[in-house]
């Protein structure tokens, strides 16, 4: 994860947040699947909510759900 997101602990606390996040949708995720999650910049500002909200925006253009 890049230093733009933040300081050390801003860091870890995103790369939690968004572990835990990512572990209650891997069930929509086809089997074998490999998923690479990025944290742009504002991410260490953003709340849980808005982590979640983001993430699953995210899967479901991955997914084919979304528009383009």
């Amino acid at each position: 994860m890049s230093k733009a997101v933040g300081g050390a602990v801003v860091r870890n606390q995103v790369k939690r947040r968004l572990r835990h996040l990512v572990r209650d949708r891997l069930p929509e995720l086809p089997p074998g699947s490999l998923v690479v999650v990025r944290a742009l910049p504002g991410a260490g500002d953003a709340d849980h909510t808005q982590l979640a909200r983001d993430l699953d925006a995210a899967l479901q253009r991955l997914l084919g759900g979304g528009a383009r």
